[in-house]
């Protein structure tokens, strides 16, 4: 398996994670708060928008969000570039969906950008230095990681929050909102 083959594989990862989790995912269970500030919207609309917006810096490309009119569907008025990394409670409450599919449609347009980026790149672009302020300094291809494994990792937060008892939440959910753990999609 060769690098861009390794990396068109991670990529693929984080709507294979979001699409498992489409059985449980109801308006009420999606923007819910389980006592902090991230919503299972947020968790994914920002897996969607970090990829979006490091990738568009990688490649020089237009972001998706705003490419392919993401930004008007979601209408959550946002700056352009606005992805969540630093927001606070109050700023991640405003990221609301109530269709599950708008936001995997999301994710699935940013992960299709990505393998089409990466199929322009060949072992060369990779090693390429992106990011010299680190030490060591990052490469292309450990910002591509990177940027796929923390969309995994806050998809998985989302799965532990499907698996949270509805009185957890700041307002507790109904059984209607929120399924059995013995009915998860896992």
């Amino acid at each position: 398996m060769s690098s861009i083959e390794i990396l068109q594989d991670i990529a693929r990862r984080p709507l294979e994670e979001a699409q498992a989790l489409r059985p449980a995912l109801t308006p009420g269970l999606l923007n819910a708060h389980p006592q902090h500030h991230n919503s299972i919207a947020w968790l994914l609309w920002h897996s969607a928008r970090e990829i979006d917006e490091q990738l568009a810096s990688l490649s020089g490309a237009e972001t998706v969000w705003t490419a392919q009119g993401f930004a008007e569907r979601f209408g959550l008025n946002l700056t352009d570039h606005e992805m969540g990394f630093g927001h606070t409670g109050t700023e991640a409450r405003r990221i609301r969906a109530d269709d599950p599919e708008l936001l995997l449609e999301h994710l699935r347009a940013v992960g299709e950008a990505q393998l089409s980026y990466l199929e322009s790149l060949d072992d060369a672009d990779l090693e390429q230095i992106v990011d010299p302020q680190w030490d060591p300094p990052v490469t292309r291809a450990a910002r591509l990681i990177s940027i796929s494994l923390d969309a995994v990792a806050h998809i998985a937060q989302a799965t532990y929050i499907i698996g949270m008892d509805p009185v957890a939440f700041e307002e507790p959910l109904t059984q209607e909102d929120h399924q059995d753990q013995a009915q998860e999609p896992r």
